[in-house]
C-alpha cells in the first residue's frame, strides 16, 4: 500500500458492528498478564452511535501509573499492536492494521484525570446530543473532501467544533474550561 493511500482522510457512516469490535479487541487487551490496565474505553467517532467516522477503532486505556513505552511494546506485541511516535506527553499511542489498513488506535493513559479526558468528555455530550451528531458528521464529510491527503489539517479544522462541545460538556459537569489542544 502507498504511503499517499494509507495517509487518506476516509469518512463513512457509522457501523452497528464497532461497539462488537471494541468490546472484543477490548477483553483481548485485558487478558494480558501484566499489563496492569484498569480499563478500557471506546473513544472517538466510532464509538458514538449515528457518527460518520474514520473506520479506526479508538481506545483509551487506564493504567495506575505510566510505565516507559517499551514495556506496553512488549506487552502488546503478539496483539498486532506497534509503537508510534507522536511527541504527545502523559500517554503512549499504538496502532495494530490488517492488511496494511489502520484498524484500532490505544491510546495508553495514567489513571489520574482520565474521565475528565477531552475525549471521553466529547463523547458522552455527543451520545447525549444527537442534533451535534448530525452537525459532526456532516462538518467531517465537508473537512474530508478539503483534505482528502492532509490528516493534520482535517483534524486542525475540526477544533471550533470539538472546543465548543468540550466547553459545553465542561461547563454541564462544573469543570474548568480547557483548551482542546493543551
Amino acid at each position: 500500500m502507498s504511503a499517499q493511500r494509507r495517509h487518506m482522510v476516509k469518512i463513512v457512516p457509522y457501523n452497528d458492528k464497532w461497539p462488537l469490535e471494541f468490546e472484543s479487541e477490548k477483553q483481548q487487551l485485558l487478558d494480558i498478564p501484566g499489563s496492569h490496565i484498569v480499563t478500557i474505553e471506546h473513544t472517538g467517532s466510532t464509538s458514538i452511535p449515528n457518527q460518520a467516522a474514520k473506520p479506526i477503532i479508538d481506545m483509551y486505556a487506564c493504567v495506575p501509573a505510566l510505565y516507559h513505552e517499551e514495556v506496553y511494546a512488549d506487552l502488546f506485541r503478539n496483539s498486532g499492536y506497534f509503537y508510534v511516535v507522536t511527541g504527545m506527553t502523559g500517554r503512549h499511542f499504538f496502532a495494530k492494521e490488517i492488511a496494511g489498513e489502520r484498524t484500532h488506535h490505544l491510546h495508553i493513559l495514567p489513571i489520574e484525570g482520565f474521565y475528565e479526558r477531552k475525549e471521553l468528555l466529547f463523547r458522552d455530550y455527543l451520545r447525549e446530543h444527537p442534533d451535534l451528531v448530525k452537525e459532526y458528521s456532516e462538518l467531517k464529510q465537508v473537512l474530508a473532501k478539503q483534505y482528502p491527503s492532509d490528516p493534520d489539517g482535517y483534524t486542525r479544522a475540526k477544533t471550533a467544533f470539538i472546543q465548543r462541545v468540550d466547553d459545553l460538556a465542561r461547563t454541564e459537569r462544573g469543570l474548568p474550561l480547557r483548551n482542546v489542544w493543551d
